[in-house]
């Protein structure tokens, strides 16, 4: 299945988690490899929205808040370099807005 094209994405979980470093689960180290920075953020929600959220998505558990799903792709970031990157999803019960949870390296195909 495919997740909705309006998707959110928040900015600030790019900006405060995913490009800043962080002691722990940092992924900021590993989309910099890709040119991705603070600065750039905009270039990631883009890249993410245009790259990634187009893919096919893969349900996982749900909870009680929402249904969970999967998108495993390639991010091509600015410098040209590809990361090879699992994303989870989560469209919410009560308000039906499906939302950008998370980016994590796909260790499985790099």
């Amino acid at each position: 299945m495919r997740l909705p094209a309006d998707t959110a994405i928040a900015e600030d979980k790019l900006a405060r988690y995913l490009l800043l470093p962080q002691a722990r689960g940092d992924k900021s180290a590993f989309l910099a490899r890709a040119g991705y920075t603070l600065e750039n953020a905009d270039q990631v929600l883009r890249d993410l929205r245009t790259q990634i959220l187009p893919l096919e998505a893969v349900a996982l558990e749900s909870n009680k808040f929402g249904r969970y799903y999967e998108i495993q792709g390639t991010l091509t970031g600015p410098n040209g370099l590809m990361l090879a990157v699992r994303t989870i999803w989560m469209t919410e019960y009560l308000s039906g807005a499906t939302k950008f949870v998370t980016l994590i390296p796909d260790k499985r195909r790099t």
